[in-house]
């Protein structure tokens, strides 16, 4: 889509602007408003995000929960949107670094499994040491690395490798606390609000 940025239509987010500095400042001073049960809480937040992305050719979903504390999730959707503009740059639509619009500002629209309100993928990246956002579309694969919400690299190609979907890969900040998995009977529970999505757990800090 080799158009002027500026005629882009804003659904979740917007095009105009990549980092909205602000936004996530106003995350950071108040982790217990935007995570209140800590790092699962930004699970959630990831694998609602996952589930938009799968919608369309439904997906599965694997969260991995890292030995170092960082967590991981992956599904097999569309992929982000990510466009080409009038400059020839890509440009992916700024899910991480600025608020979306459909929950931000009206926390009753959507709740997630635990009863929290869904605000969107910029708490999670706000309240993260790092993140790293892989994104395989049908015209190109790319990665990004944000460190509490701020990208500090650019998009960097990574090898096409014929499927698509998204890969998020992040740290959350310490001070949400320990790292904690639910039982199995709250992830079963998960099948119910995402039908499409098979979300499994693999805590590979034991070893």
């Amino acid at each position: 889509m080799d158009v002027s940025r500026a005629s882009w239509v804003n659904t979740t987010h917007d095009w105009s602007g990549l980092v909205d500095a602000d936004h996530l400042a106003d995350i950071r001073r108040s982790p217990a408003e935007f995570a209140p049960d800590g790092p699962w809480h930004l699970v959630l937040e990831v694998l609602a995000y996952a589930a938009d992305e799968a919608s369309s050719k439904g997906g599965g979903s694997c969260v991995v929960v890292h030995p170092d504390g960082s967590l991981s999730v992956r599904d097999d959707g569309r992929g982000t949107d990510t466009r080409v503009d009038e400059h020839g740059q890509v440009v992916k639509k700024p899910v991480m670094a600025t608020k979306d619009l459909r929950f931000f500002d009206f926390p009753q629209v959507e709740t997630l499994p635990d009863g929290r309100p869904r605000r969107g993928m910029s708490v999670v990246a706000a309240l993260s040491e790092w993140l790293a956002h892989t994104n395989r579309r049908l015209n190109g694969a790319w990665t990004q690395r944000y460190e509490h919400g701020v990208p500090v690299t650019g998009l960097e190609p990574v090898e096409v490798d014929g499927t698509t979907g998204t890969l998020v890969h992040f740290r959350p900040d310490a001070s949400l606390g320990p790292v904690t998995v639910p039982p199995s009977g709250v992830l079963s529970r998960l099948a119910t609000v995402w039908p499409h999505l098979e979300v499994h757990v693999d805590d590979r800090r034991n070893g």
